[in-house]
């Protein structure tokens, strides 16, 4: 207690107790004066004195005992609760993020994928609520990574729990560090750049563990690799809070460590703060002495310890909250993507059932220029039903509209004339003279569908938008990506099938039914 307050409560206990000692001679007077006129009054003044003299005792002790303590007991609740809790609103976005990646993963048809995105959301929502640090050692098996666990094991401050499991990815130890509520979870993972299959495997478990830390010790024992470069900067864009370690520092002079550190902090400027990055020795190398018996240095990781405290003191809450909030992120992200993919892969079939059934009204009743216009009906069908598949529910003067909109694109941009000059070389090469004719131009009505609805898929795809470029660009690199020679021999192997062929049936049938009515001379 301040001495200006325990000043204050003695002042106050000697002004309590003289008024106290005037009240009872003054009350005792009056006492003795009432008792000689009324006994009954005298008496009730007397209860009164002692109750009030009680309540006094009783405020007295309730304030200093009970008050006193309840305040205690609630500075040590409300301490505990700024240390454990999640900043609010960061802890509010990853839920809300986790609601979302919920709803988009109830949209994805595949059994197996759907369960395993779940059970992934479940894993952040647990990690929310337990609030643990994970701390997770990274580097090539050759740095170091398993000695400096070793070291900081006996050198961290608190309670050090035995291992929680051994696997494939590594071990994970639980820690206490003194001013911290939250567990520490520190992970030694495989090395990276391990040769073979099983090294390749490793490592990517190790990435996957990498991802999910809520700090990184990146540890090297000289200067960066390139092959150390590239992932130590990718796991940063993505927002890893990192540390880069450089042990073994035992085997370098002091000018040469420092060479490296600097050399280290120049590579790493603009995403690890030179503070950040810290030199020790996990595990020196045994000094033979004079006497020849072999002494065994400590490991020299003081520095690092400090700076993990400091950080982990004073960014811990923020380094938990960040680092649910990314994983929900890119979990959500994940579920976008398979969506993505399960979208397209139906808006594709749709495309491909459409473009022929263009051809065949096309070929069926040849028209003296192939046009788009001449299939409005039939690409104002397919763009509705590309529109239900992204979720956009449009009818059929709206689907007319924007089919008719694209297809003026297509023929202003000459797309047309070049659609049927390169179709027309093609299916030379493969379809008899005499049936061309009709061929080209249910092909041509087939492959511009196509280049129609990849272009709509783009703009469904993008809440639709044409983007930047309009219109105009999109159908332009549709029209790239469909005249490549790869799928264009693939493409009109297939209109051989689906269109010249009942064309060519078709042709001998006629052919057949005239030769008979001259033969019959009908």
């Amino acid at each position: 207690m301040p001495l200006s307050r325990i000043i204050t409560l003695i002042i106050g206990l000697i002004v309590i107790l003289g008024l106290s000692l005037w009240l009872i001679d003054s009350l005792t007077r009056l006492y003795g004066q009432l008792t000689w006129s009324s006994p009954l009054l005298g008496n009730l003044l007397l209860f009164l004195l002692i109750v009030l003299i009680g309540a006094l005792i009783a405020t007295f002790i309730y304030y200093f005992v009970i008050i006193r303590e309840g305040e205690q007991r609630s500075r040590r609740r409300n301490r505990k609760v700024r240390q454990v809790q999640i900043p609010a609103a960061k802890s509010e976005a990853a839920s809300s993020t986790l609601e979302a990646v919920r709803q988009q993963v109830s949209q994805i048809q595949d059994e197996v994928t759907r369960q395993a995105l779940l059970s992934k959301s479940r894993e952040i929502e647990a990690n929310l609520a337990r609030g643990e640090i994970q701390v997770v050692v990274f580097g090539t098996g050759s740095a170091g990574k398993t000695s400096l666990v070793n070291a900081i094991m006996g050198r961290m401050v608190g309670r050090v729990d035995a291992p929680m499991g051994t696997t494939q990815a590594g071990e994970t130890y639980c820690l206490r560090l003194k001013g911290l509520e939250r567990k520490i979870l520190i992970t030694d993972t495989p090395g990276i750049l391990e040769a073979g299959v099983a090294g390749t495997e490793r490592e990517q478990l190790a990435r996957e563990l990498a991802t999910e830390a809520d700090l990184l010790l990146f540890v090297v024992d000289n200067d960066l690799r390139r092959s150390e470069y590239e992932p130590l900067r990718a796991l940063a864009e993505i927002g890893k809070r990192s540390l880069l370690i450089l042990n073994k520092t035992d085997l370098y002079t002091e000018e040469d460590k420092e060479v490296i550190l600097a050399r280290l902090r120049q590579r790493v400027r603009g995403f690890i703060a030179p503070g950040d990055v810290v030199a020790i020795a996990a595990n020196p190398q045994p000094a033979q002495l004079e006497n020849g018996e072999t002494f065994q240095p400590e490991p020299e990781i003081l520095p690092l310890l400090r700076r993990m405290a400091a950080i982990l003191r004073a960014e811990g809450e923020d380094l938990v909250a960040d680092n649910i909030l990314l994983q929900s992120l890119r979990l959500g992200e994940e579920a976008r993507k398979l969506i993505d993919a399960q979208r397209r892969r139906q808006a594709d079939k749709i495309v491909e059932r459409y473009q022929w059934i263009g051809a065949g009204v096309v070929s069926v009743t040849p028209l003296p220029v192939v046009d788009l216009l001449a299939t409005a009906a039939v690409n104002a069908q397919m763009v509705v039903e590309l529109g239900r598949v992204y979720g956009c529910e449009l009818n059929m003067e709206r689907g007319r509209e924007l089919a008719l909109s694209l297809a003026k694109t297509i023929a202003g941009l000459g797309i047309v004339k070049g659609a049927i000059q390169l179709l027309s070389t093609a299916l030379q090469l493969n379809v008899s003279t005499f049936i061309i004719g009709r061929a080209i131009q249910g092909v041509t009505a087939a492959y511009l569908t196509r280049i129609a609805g990849k272009s709509f898929i783009e703009y469904f795809r993008n809440d639709q938008d044409w983007g930047d470029g309009g219109m105009t660009e999109v159908v332009q690199r549709q029209f790239q990506l469909n005249r490549r020679d790869e799928f264009i021999k693939a493409f009109v192997q297939e209109a051989i099938a689906r269109v010249v062929k009942p064309l060519t049936q078709r042709a001998e049938v006629v052919e057949e039914e005239r030769q008979n009515r001259l033969e019959t001379g009908d």
